[in-house]
């Protein structure tokens, strides 16, 4: 079973950018797709962008297109969000995600995914 480890969290400013980082490690990388999650307090866990087992193909939530990119590097086990022009809306705690040999053929679900990270905070005041 894959271990994840995301990083990259904090305080921001509305308009800002933060990069977060998921590290990966115990399965081989490349076996699974990957996505984002967030949850905001009182809110159902949402996906906001994904990447195929390749880095080929990738997702985005409407909410975030054009303001959020994911990337990944199989070569080093780990995965990024880079996220620009943040709103307060984006204000939740983000979890990265592994789906064993998943694809993106719908939309990413939390009950596909069966290995998370501790999650990472991501606050933007207004």
């Amino acid at each position: 079973q894959i271990q994840l480890v995301e990083s990259g969290g904090g305080l921001v400013q509305a308009g800002g950018s933060l990069r977060l980082s998921c590290a990966a490690s115990g399965g081989t990388f490349s076996s699974y797709s990957i996505s984002w999650f967030r949850q905001a307090p009182g809110k159902e866990r949402e996906s906001v962008a994904a990447v195929s087992r390749s880095g080929g193909g990738t997702f985005y939530a409407d909410s975030v297109k054009g303001r959020f990119t994911i990337s990944r590097d199989n070569a080093k086990n780990t995965v990024s969000l880079q996220m620009n022009s943040l709103k307060p809306e984006d204000t939740a705690v983000y979890y990265c995600a592994a789906r064993f040999w998943g694809t993106l053929t719908t939309i990413p679900h939390p009950a596909d995914f069966g290995s998370w990270g501790q999650g990472t905070q991501v606050t933007v005041s207004s």
